[in-house]
């Protein structure tokens, strides 16, 4: 009988690493014939990411909790100027979750044979059940560093309980290996579009350089905008894909350094069309602060792209090396600068480091994530 596989994350309703990389595995864990399931946090359609007609959806509504609906609501009304309303709300918002999972998996687990929990919080919450622990594998995507007290130190010990965890960088199974004897380290699987990608026309690729992702403080994209100002970028283009609290802020950066020509805001773009631009770019620029992995980074490898990016906790040093790109200390805008600046004016160094980067990407491939999956899910059968 193939074993029974539930995946537990909150919600696939906007885009979103975590969602899409867990769909990914989900469906490469269908394909390979195991039965797959999974468990959202929050009601509505969870359709943004494609998932496989054979993976069974369940969803439950943790704003129906009595918490949210009742308490939140007076917090609102009467402590309107407490300074800690937010975070209160967003503690209650917690356990009502935790509450409201509890019960679906105390009817439920025993469906399941092995469970995967895709976020911190559910993990440290399954974690202090030890029968639903003893079938529940962590899956790792935050810096292991956050949770605070409360699910950090509090918490996160209770991750001894569970089957397992799953990192997916070094720093991390460094130290989960002093809560859990059985940790491993696995990628990230990419997944579509970019997985099936075999060949890049490099003779196709335009001078432009490119930026994707979330735009807020944390993925510092302003630090790219000053960097582009203090250089001479020729006839190159750098276009910014996301969206995000940050935008207003970076757009008048653009105005005021003069950029207009040079920088170009396209919003939120699909998949397929993300794709397309990291096609046709030749220098992935990163300058975030901090990181879990950066998958980001393999998508512009995948597609041919030059990595420049700070190297920040966590992530980039396990996929920057010589053959794609450059790993610039944290905040040093003067060596980013001038990184890039040797790419643009050494058009054959760039074309060869586009391509040995593309080569690189092999290594990354999905079927040796899938492989390391298949030893988890089924011990004694590899």
């Amino acid at each position: 009988m193939p074993k029974k596989i539930l995946f537990i994350y909150y919600q696939n309703l906007k885009p979103g690493g975590v969602s899409r990389v867990m769909i990914n595995l989900a469906n490469e864990l269908c394909h390979k014939d195991y039965q797959v399931s999974i468990l959202f946090l929050m009601a509505g359609e969870n359709t943004f990411y494609e998932i496989n007609p054979k993976i069974k959806i369940h969803t439950i509504n943790s704003f129906e909790h009595f918490g949210v609906q009742k308490i939140n609501p007076l917090l609102d009304k009467y402590l309107k100027k407490f300074p800690y309303r937010f975070n209160l709300k967003k503690y209650i918002f917690d356990f009502g979750q935790w509450n409201t999972m509890y019960k679906w998996l105390k009817t439920n687990h025993q469906n399941y044979d092995i469970i995967i929990s895709c976020w911190y919080k559910l993990s440290s919450q399954i974690a202090t059940n030890k029968e639903i622990a003893k079938k529940t594998f962590a899956w790792e995507h935050s810096n292991y560093e956050v949770g605070g007290k409360l699910w950090g130190d509090f918490l996160r010990p209770k991750y001894k309980n569970l089957a397992g965890i799953v990192c997916i960088n070094k720093a991390s199974f460094n130290y989960y290996k002093t809560l859990n004897p059985n940790v491993y380290v696995i990628p990230n699987i990419i997944g579509e579009p970019f997985e099936s990608i075999k060949s890049i026309d490099f003779e196709s690729k335009i001078n432009q350089l490119i930026y994707v992702g979330r735009l807020d403080q944390e993925k510092n994209v302003s630090a790219i905008i000053t960097i582009i100002s203090q250089i001479d970028v020729k006839d190159f283009h750098l276009k910014i894909i996301g969206e995000g609290s940050e935008m207003w802020n970076l757009k008048k950066q653009v105005q005021e350094k003069r950029l207009e020509s040079k920088v170009t805001f396209t919003g939120r773009l699909s998949i397929n069309e993300i794709k397309n631009e990291l096609l046709k770019s030749k220098v992935f620029l990163f300058t975030s602060i901090n990181e879990a992995f950066g998958m980001v980074l393999l998508e512009a490898m995948f597609c041919g792209n030059a990595l420049i990016s700070y190297n920040c906790n966590y992530g980039p040093s396990d996929i920057i090396n010589e053959n794609n790109g450059f790993l610039i200390p944290l905040n040093d805008e003067k060596k980013f600068g001038e990184s890039l600046q040797n790419l643009i004016n050494n058009p054959d160094s760039l074309n060869k480091l586009i391509k040995s980067s593309f080569q690189e990407s092999f290594k990354w491939r999905k079927d040796k994530a899938l492989t390391q999956w298949d030893r988890i899910i089924n011990p004694t059968s590899l």
